[in-house]
C-alpha cells in the first residue's frame, strides 16, 4: 500500500517568508510613515509602562510629546508625586557628589601637603649631610648623623672591599693563565732542545756586533 499526502498552498499564500529588514535610526522622512511609526511605538511604550508599574510594582512616569507638542502620559500615580520625588532624588544625588568631590578634593591637598612636607625634610637631612645648616642643630642631631654616616662610610668600604677581592680574583686566574702558558712554552723549548741534542744540530748564532762605548777600563789619566 502507498500513502501519498499532498498538500495544496493557497494562490495568496508566499512561498518564502518575507524577511523584514532592520529598520534604520534615522528620522522618517515622510510624514504619514512618521506618524503611523509613532502612533504605534507609542501605544507599544505606554502599554509596557502600564506592564512594568503593574508586574514590578514600580512607580513610573512617562511623558512624551509629539512633534506637534501634543502631550501623552502616563503615570502609575501621582504625576507631581513622581516629579518632586525625581527632583528630590536628583537633588540628593548632585549633594552627594559634590560632597565626593569636595572630599576628595581636601584628601588630595592633604596628600599633596604631606609630599611637600616630606621633600622639604629630605631636602634638610642632605644639607645636614654634607655639613650645611648644622647651626640649630642639637647634639643629639649632630650624633645621629654622625651615626648615619658612620653606618655610610661602613656600607661603601664594604663594597669597595668587595670590589676589590673580585680584581684580585681576576688577577689571579690571569695569572694561572699566563703560568700556565709559561710552563707549556718552557715545555716545548725543553722538548727542542732535547730534539736538537738528539740530532747533534746546534742552533745558529747570532753575529756578535762591536758597539763603540765610552767606557774605558784601566787607571784614570791624570
Amino acid at each position: 500500500m502507498r500513502v501519498f499526502f499532498g498538500i495544496n498552498f493557497p494562490s495568496h499564500f508566499p512561498k518564502e517568508r518575507m524577511v523584514r529588514g532592520k529598520t534604520q535610526m534615522k528620522r522618517i522622512e515622510n510624514a504619514t510613515s512618521r506618524q503611523v511609526t509613532f502612533s504605534k511605538r507609542r501605544s507599544g511604550l505606554l502599554k509596557k509602562a502600564f506592564e512594568l508599574s503593574v508586574l514590578c510594582d514600580a512607580e513610573v512616569a512617562l511623558f512624551i510629546f509629539s512633534s506637534k507638542g501634543k502631550l501623552y502620559e502616563f503615570s502609575s500615580s501621582s504625576a507631581t508625586n513622581t516629579i518632586e520625588r525625581y527632583q528630590k532624588n536628583i537633588n540628593n544625588h548632585c549633594l552627594c557628589k559634590r560632597m565626593a568631590e569636595e572630599h576628595d578634593s581636601q584628601h588630595n591637598a592633604e596628600k599633596i601637603e604631606s609630599i611637600r612636607k616630606q621633600v622639604e625634610l629630605l631636602e634638610e637631612t642632605k644639607r645636614k649631610f654634607l655639613g650645611e645648616g648644622l647651626e640649630s642643630s642639637s647634639v643629639d642631631e649632630l650624633l645621629q648623623i654622625e651615626s648615619q654616616l658612620e653606618k655610610s662610610i661602613s656600607i661603601i668600604r664594604s663594597r669597595k672591599n668587595l670590589l676589590y677581592r673580585m680584581q684580585i680574583d681576576e688577577l689571579k686566574e690571569k695569572e694561572k693563565i699566563l703560568m700556565k702558558e709559561n710552563a707549556e712554552l718552557r715545555e716545548k723549548h725543553e722538548e727542542q732542545q732535547l730534539d736538537l741534542s738528539i740530532t747533534g744540530k746546534k742552533l745558529p748564532l747570532r753575529p756578535v756586533m762591536e758597539v763603540e762605548t765610552q767606557l774605558f777600563i784601566g787607571p784614570p789619566k791624570s
